[in-house]
């Protein structure tokens, strides 16, 4: 079908009805009480043409041209497809945990960040990450735990397949383990600016650049599937059991080896002896794989109306699937924080546990749940909707895009691929691996870029910072009140 797509096609469509309509016989003239009516014979096929070459054009745009169009925020896509948002349709401001890209980076924003600096983070940096024309490469300098490595270098990939060639050139350096090492208090007052060092967590004396960890695209060794599909799969879990008919004790499963701190935890247990409402367990990695993971679907681990996040040897991988149950997180006074906890506050999304007397903390926290179950239940409901809103896997995509985005702009000098660097292929990463690693990758390949633009970052605002910190520390001290009152009524009673 011929397309007509210029003035000159209009023109000819015109001018052919017209005469045809008008002009059928020359020596033909209508009587000039007629005029009027043939007046409006020719305005309705006018229009009628009109109608029908904008409907025609706008239904058969050309593909070239169909990819550069910018639709409107509230066009109406399918929900079926996952990589469509529905929020974008009403909202493209990114959530609250995004303001804190601008702090993160804080250290380097008067300086800049130089190609010195960048080096010096190679000290403890497990890999490079290059990004040059659309394109990832990576420098690998030695091997993590487990396949962290492996699934962080996928995830970059990821993004670039999520939104092609829209981030700028770059060059990083990524540490894989646990505990941040860039200190503040060593780069006071120097010249040579702190080293900028990517990894999964950070603490308030640190500056190691938080970004998102590597089980969002799986963690094979303990079988846990790709973020995306378990973030489906625990809002399954959630329908099974109204929140007031679950267990009305606090529940936690884990390895307590890995930090005394958890160690201390499973005092609080229940026994015959003492009931600090918690049934606490142990989760044996080893026997558990051999078992086949039968018993650790995360879907099925919303049975309890409370549920313990617990830090390890540093911010611990389970934080989020704790939280996307509705159950009410009993949140452990932690020392790090991860990438997007930083927007969730307290009585709100989650509720606050003492780390140094945690089994008193955790018999108040369910003790006033149990006698505020309205109030309880909708902090589980805020804190699992916070999860399923703002981390769902459109907007983890996002957040990596701004960090990095807002990275660049702050090199000093041209990103080059090293001699020693390998460009990041789908086909060679699951070609290199089997098993759930080969299945994980393929469950969380991206098979198509995203259909919108990234969600608008807030400006750097320390004020709004600051109010945020404010209201999360007013919250902390009414939970210490509330606590202190209510353990001084028990004594008064006994």
């Amino acid at each position: 079908m011929k397309r007509w797509s210029d003035r000159s096609d209009l023109h000819q469509i015109f001018c052919n009805d017209s005469s045809s309509f008008a002009l059928q016989d020359s020596r033909w003239r209508p009587p000039k009480k007629k005029s009027t009516f043939k007046i409006v014979v020719f305005l309705f096929f006018f229009l009628f043409f009109i109608g029908l070459f904008v409907r025609f054009t706008s239904t058969n745009t050309p593909m070239f041209w169909r990819g550069k169009r910018k639709f409107p925020q509230s066009t109406n896509h399918s929900t079926e497809d996952h990589r469509q948002n529905p929020d974008r349709a009403w909202s493209a401001t990114c959530p609250p945990h995004f303001r804190w890209i601008h702090e993160d980076l804080r250290p380097w924003r008067e300086t800049g960040i130089t190609r010195e600096m960048v080096e010096r983070a190679r000290k403890t940096a497990h890999f490079r990450v290059v990004i040059l024309d659309g394109r990832v490469y990576v420098e690998k300098y030695r091997g993590s735990i487990q396949t962290r490595d492996l699934f962080t270098m996928w995830g970059f990939l990821q993004l670039l397949r999520w939104y092609p060639r829209k981030l700028p050139d770059l060059e990083l350096m990524f540490d894989c383990d646990d505990r941040p090492v860039v200190r503040s208090a060593d780069f006071s007052g120097q010249r040579g600016g702190p080293p900028p060092l990517f990894r999964y967590c950070s603490d308030e004396s640190s500056l190691d650049i938080v970004f998102p960890d590597w089980s969002f695209w799986g963690w094979a060794e303990i079988n846990i599937k790709p973020w995306r599909r378990v973030l489906e799969d625990i809002k399954e879990g959630n329908k099974r059991s109204k929140w007031k008919d679950r267990v009305p004790l606090a529940y936690w499963k884990g390895n307590p080896h890995v930090d005394p701190n958890r160690r201390d935890l499973l005092k609080c247990n229940l026994t015959h002896q003492q009931n600090w409402d918690t049934l606490l367990y142990i989760q044996d990695w080893d026997k558990e794989s051999k078992a086949g993971y039968k018993q650790s679907n995360l879907e099925d681990q919303c049975t309890h109306r409370y549920k313990i996040y617990i830090e390890g040897w540093a911010w611990s991988v389970s934080e989020k699937y704790i939280m996307a149950c509705d159950a009410v997180t009993l949140y452990v006074k932690p020392r790090y924080f991860d990438f997007f906890i930083r927007g969730m506050v307290p009585l709100e999304h989650f509720w606050p546990i003492t780390d140094q007397s945690k089994c008193s903390s955790l018999k108040f926290a369910v003790q006033w749940g149990n006698n505020h179950t309205n109030k309880a239940e909708e902090i589980g409901e805020e804190g699992s909707n916070y999860l399923q809103k703002n981390l769902k896997m459109e907007l983890v995509y996002d957040y990596m895009f701004h960090l990095l985005n807002e990275y660049s702009k702050l090199l000093k000098f041209r990103p080059v691929v090293p001699a020693g660097a390998v460009e990041l292929r789908p086909e060679t990463m699951t070609g290199a691996v089997a098993g759930l690693h080969k299945k994980f990758m393929e469950d969380s390949l991206e098979m198509s870029p995203s259909d919108s633009e990234p969600c608008d970052l807030p400006p750097h605002d320390p004020t709004v910072l600051k109010e945020s910190q404010e209201k999360k520390l007013n919250a902390l001290r009414q939970v210490e009140i509330w606590e202190k009152e209510y353990w001084e009524s028990q004594r008064k009673e006994h």
